[in-house]
């Protein structure tokens, strides 16, 4: 059973950032919303592991404050 990962993984994050600032750039609050739900599917599908993404999901969750 995989685990979720939760050290540095990417090549370059920098790059990372940047493309996705760029994804946003000149979209409205409601597209860049709908813009990142398509990417959190497509990176789910990417993923499969549902124990990792209930991990993922709840470590995200847990990131947020709900005064």
């Amino acid at each position: 059973m995989a685990t979720l990962n939760l050290e540095s993984n990417l090549a370059d994050p920098d790059a990372f950032y940047e493309a996705l600032i760029e994804m946003h750039r000149d979209l409205t609050p409601e597209q860049s919303a709908a813009a990142n739900a398509a990417l959190i599917l497509l990176l789910a599908n990417q993923v499969g592991d549902l124990a990792v993404l209930r991990a993922a999901m709840a470590r995200a969750r847990a990131t947020v404050t709900t005064d």
